[in-house]
């Protein structure tokens, strides 16, 4: 192998992170994946890429983050269909098999305590070591928003080098120079009226080494990118031929359920199904770590079964109460208890004697993901071979947890990635399969499908942590800001969530302080801590994470000390605000909201402001009394993704997201009132925003960034913020604790 060229079964782009990033074409970063496509073609079928499948009906694009709803299945398509010259209408994309060549480089560097602001040489070497351990982790995994930066260069790069091969092969066939011929819609197309569809080439290309160094495309060359795109999914979608998880139908198939202990963390003591196993269509009733399962000959004839067995639950390990665990949350504010300081500018402690100080206790509680789709799952275990069909964050942790139970190798264990309905962080756990797992060993061969009722799915939901803030602040004699001092307190999701893969993460834990500390807000004395609560309950990664009750604490706070220094919101954190991306947003949104401008009497307008997973994004609220209580008028967001692919789908996350926000600010927590269980348990109990209730949005993308980034989660942080202000402007009151129909009435 020449040193210019890849073979095509190690071929893994940005297989190397440098300061700067991701570099494309370095083969060897200690040891190159191996195309994990090449043990699965069918015949007729070759791979040029870990990314780009051909046949004779045209080219399979490899995407492999899952598509949830959020549109990446199209964008990253659109990624390989730009530079391999592809008609992105005609590819068919596939979510791919479970393996470490599809690694994240990005989630792992989001860990990392490096502000994004941050553009040093320290800052990109760290970045860069995200990238190693996310490589030698194999970090297959949806998250974060992190599935386009991770493979804006990984994917365009596997297209171009594609594109050169089938060049190459039209070339030594024609016997022609391959500086002659272009290429035109998956076609290579040349002098004489020369036109050859990929599929007639992908055999010759296929023997041939892929180029290390090629040329992406200039911005201006893009056909896709930058550019609105109908989605690959629509159609199925709303004919309802898409595949999601609760889709699968198999010959012979079961159906199932479980029922687990409503206190996380035990399992029965012991359970009586005799009444369960009597009824018609029930084939078997199955032992399970956290309680049992039913399979039936329907899903409804399993969840009425599971509803007869009588248990007697283990008490739950953690607090019963969230009295009990609030006041676990309190006490956390030790230095004992002290995670993280990665801000401490000037000297908080020691003011100015002429100084105001002014303090604050916020709030937030356990928030539920509730997909649309419950959770589900289907295993069939055969022949020595399991197949599973399921909507997974986590593809390879999910073979490992197959292998596990069934001690099957990794060439017996076929994972199929379906489409999900939803997510918001829940299907990065896979207790659901590995449930679905231990039912397929008691089914005789037969295919199971497993299906939660929504009762267990919120009884079982790792939700978001409750967590709790202490704001301290100084106002200047002159009116400025003198100093802000936050600390936080909450569980530790990353040690929750990889507790239960058997691992443990050293050091403190970012995501205890995201959205906090790394604010770019030009403040002279400036303190961010971040204390570990103990696990009041197994916790996990909810839309934004930290950065979701984080935005509401530091940006709330932030108004607090901007109205006690008699300035107004949005113009003094514009001229706090020293990053030049987050400024704009700021004025942007200042502009679309027509700040500064008369409301009626009894309406007031709110900013919120939060930097998240690399994004600044700004929001703005307006609400107004009425009889039937707060309504909310319109709502307009801003935020900056440094490069815009999709601008009809950012609109829509941002929005999504923002929506996402004000709903659980409003209306959604989830509550314990004893033995360890949450009293919220469907819909009615957790109710989202009404549509009537939802304000017309606006939005606006910017690009001023230095990096591409994601847009999934940075919408939901501040938008808790944007409202309690405005519902401050309002009334006069400020709301310090989620959810707000505490404490106020919504119309």
């Amino acid at each position: 192998m020449s040193i210019g060229t890849i073979a095509r079964r190690t071929f893994l782009i940005g297989s190397a992170a440098t300061a700067g990033g991701v570099a494309f074409g370095v083969w060897r970063y200690r040891t190159p994946y191996d195309n994990p496509l090449e043990d699965q073609l069918a015949e007729g079928e070759v791979t040029l890429t870990p990314y780009i499948k051909i046949d004779t009906d045209g080219v399979t694009v490899i995407t492999p983050r899952i598509e949830l709803g959020q549109g990446t299945m199209t964008t990253l398509a659109a990624l390989v269909a730009e530079e391999m010259d592809l008609d992105l209408a005609q590819v068919r994309a596939d979510h791919g098999p479970p393996s470490a060549a599809y690694y994240n480089g990005v989630v792992s560097a989001e860990g990392m305590p490096v502000a994004a602001t941050d553009t040093g040489f320290m800052a990109r070497t760290a970045r860069g070591a995200g990238d190693v351990v996310g490589k030698f982790m194999g970090l297959h995994i949806t998250g974060g928003s992190t599935s386009i930066p991770d493979a804006f260069d990984k994917m365009r790069q596997a297209g171009a080098a594609a594109r050169l091969v089938m060049i190459r092969a039209a070339a030594e066939r024609e016997g022609v120079i391959a500086g002659s011929l272009w290429t035109e819609l998956g076609h290579v197309v040349g002098p004489n009226d020369l036109t050859i569809a990929y599929e007639d080439l992908a055999a010759d290309a296929a023997l041939l080494d892929i180029p290390r160094d090629v040329e992406l495309k200039s911005r201006s060359n893009w056909r896709y990118l930058g550019q609105s795109q109908p989605r690959l999914d629509m159609v199925p979608k709303i004919t309802g031929t898409a595949p999601f998880g609760i889709d699968i139908r198999l010959p012979d198939m079961l159906y199932a359920t479980v029922r687990s202990n409503p206190a996380q963390g035990a399992g029965a003591l012991n359970y009586d199904a005799t009444d369960a196993q009597e009824m018609k269509g029930v084939v078997k009733i199955v032992p399970l770590k956290t309680g049992a399962g039913v399979l039936a000959d329907t899903t409804w004839t399993a969840f009425r079964a599971a509803d007869l067995i009588e248990f007697d639950w283990a008490p739950s390990p953690y607090p019963e109460t969230s009295e009990d665990m609030a006041a676990a949350l309190a006490d956390s504010f030790t230095d004992e208890a002290r995670d993280s300081r990665f801000r401490d500018d000037g000297d908080v402690e020691n003011g100015s004697a002429e100084a105001t100080e002014i303090e604050a206790e916020y709030k937030v509680p356990f928030l539920a993901h509730a997909p649309l789709e419950p959770m589900n799952a289907t295993a069939w275990l055969r022949d020595g071979k399991l197949d599973i069909w399921a909507g997974t964050q986590v593809p390879t942790y999910v073979v490992d947890v197959a292998k596990d139970l069934t001690g099957l190798p990794d060439d017996a264990i076929t994972l199929h990635t379906t489409l999900a309905g939803g997510s918001f962080g829940r299907r990065l756990e896979f207790d659901f399969i590995a449930q679905t797992i231990e039912l397929a060993l008691e089914a005789d061969g037969r295919p199971v499908k497993m299906t939660w009722t929504r009762e267990e799915d919120f009884a079982h939901d790792y939700p978001r942590p409750m967590g709790m803030a202490r704001m301290k602040g100084r106002i200047a004699a002159d009116g400025q800001i003198e100093s802000l001092d936050g600390a936080f307190a909450y569980p530790s999701v990353v040690a929750s969530q990889v507790s239960r893969l058997g691992l443990t993460v050293p050091g403190p834990d970012v995501a205890i302080v995201a959205g906090g500390w790394d604010q770019p807000f030009s403040i002279p004395n400036y303190r961010m801590t971040g204390h570990r609560a103990p696990e009041v309950a197994p916790v996990s990664s909810w839309r934004s994470v930290g950065a979701s009750g984080n935005g509401f604490f530091h940006d709330c706070f932030l108004d607090e000390l901007i109205h006690a220094a008699g300035l107004d919101p949005m113009e003094e954190r514009i001229r706090l605000c020293w990053h030049d991306p987050s400024r704009k947003v700021l004025e942007a949104v200042a502009e679309m909201s027509n700040w500064g401008s008369p409301l009626p009497e009894g309406s007031g307008r709110g900013v919120g402001f939060c930097l998240s997973f690399g994004v600044p994004c700004a929001e703005v609220v307006e609400v107004t009394q009425t009889e039937r209580g707060l309504k909310l008028d319109r709502a307009f967001a801003a935020a900056d993704v440094g490069t815009a692919l999709d601008p009809r789908n950012l609109d829509a996350q941002l929005s999504g997201g923002m929506i996402f926000g004000l709903g659980h600010a409003m209306n959604c927590q989830l509550t314990y009132t004893a033995g360890g269980a949450p009293d919220q348990i469907n819909f009615p109990d957790y109710p989202a925003m009404r549509f009537d209730q939802c304000p017309k949005v606006e939005t606006r993308i910017l690009e001023n960034g230095d990096t591409i980034k994601g847009i999934g989660e940075p919408g939901v942080p501040p938008a808790a913020p944007a409202l309690a202000n405005a519902i401050f402007a309002a009334t006069g009151q400020r709301l310090r604790e989620m959810p707000f129909d505490k404490f106020v009435d919504f119309a």
